[in-house]
């Protein structure tokens, strides 16, 4: 497979939320006409400014381009938009691609893989870490599953959006890196949320207290980049507490697929749903401060 360029090729893009749209723009600021469709097609507004095409459905997507890409909300958006009567499968034509960026379930992968290939289309899972800052610097990672030929055939893509790009492995291999990073995250955000709760209670000054901590062997990319805003009170999402629930139900269902006992992901994953109880599910990640201080008997936002 030859590599694809701005000059031989169409692109479509299905799901222009937060980071889809920031993504599909590095592709149109690079010289590929896109053809968008999202079901919201107010969101898709500031992509058209820049000269993509409107398109009805992700069928109408595939039939105008000859490479794919997804990102929408949740696996049973994914088996829609790709699998459905009027998804891009579809529409796609033998030697086109199909990538999804999704953060989705290993086994629906291997299953759009398999019929992606009963079509001649290469599908390629390709869920990614980095949230909306990440997306709109163009500095995401991107956890790679797929047929070889077919990444090395997109790597002009995935470089405009991401700075770590790595093939994982077949199809689903992408998804499951993904779990990974997700289960790293969540048992570390349980960390820096007590800790943060330990020094306040302790009497300390947080900023400095961070100064002590956030650099050493203690440090995180959570810390350094969440701990201020938690600090500060700032709860806004870079990724939605609702869509963290989505990615560790999927992992604990792999866990035990695997037979694979892991009970600080069970923790977490009820902590964040005490969170969303709280009415907390819009908010981000790290919003998990709340209801940690809540258990103590502390309003941390009024503290």
């Amino acid at each position: 497979m030859s590599q694809i360029s701005p000059e031989s090729t169409r692109i479509g893009w299905v799901g222009t939320g937060v980071m889809g749209a920031s993504m599909c723009g590095h592709l149109i600021d690079a010289g590929y006409a896109a053809t968008v469709y999202t079901r919201t097609r107010d969101k898709a507004q500031p992509l058209l400014e820049r000269g993509a095409r409107w398109a009805d459905s992700p069928r109408a997507v595939a039939e105008a381009a000859e490479v794919v890409f997804t990102m929408v909300g949740y696996p049973a958006d994914v088996r829609e938009v790709v699998l459905g009567p009027s998804g891009v499968l579809a529409g796609a034509a033998p030697g086109s691609f199909l990538v999804d960026f999704t953060t989705s379930e290993p086994s629906l992968a291997v299953e759009i893989a398999a019929a992606a290939q009963a079509k001649g289309v290469a599908s390629i899972d390709a869920p990614v870490s980095g949230g909306d800052v990440g997306a709109r610097e163009a500095r995401l990672s991107i956890m790679v599953g797929g047929d070889p030929e077919a990444v090395d055939a997109l790597m002009p893509c995935f470089e405009r959006m991401g700075k770590t790009i790595v093939h994982q492995g077949g199809p689903g291999a992408g998804q499951h890196t993904k779990m990974v990073n997700q289960v790293l995250i969540a048992t570390n955000m349980i960390g820096v949320c007590e800790a943060l709760l330990y020094g306040y209670k302790a009497g300390l000054d947080l900023p400095t207290v961070m100064r002590s901590v956030a650099s050493g062997a203690a440090g995180s990319w959570s810390l350094s980049n969440l701990g201020p805003r938690i600090i500060d009170g700032r709860f806004e999402p870079g990724f939605f507490v609702e869509h963290f629930l989505k990615d560790m139900g999927i992992a604990l269902a792999e866990a035990r697929r695997m037979g694979l006992s892991l009970p600080g992901l069970a923790l977490a994953e009820q902590l964040y749903l005490a969170l969303a109880a709280q009415g907390h599910a819009r908010d981000g990640t790290h919003a998990l401060e709340l209801a940690l201080a809540r258990l103590s008997g502390i309003d941390w936002q009024q503290r």
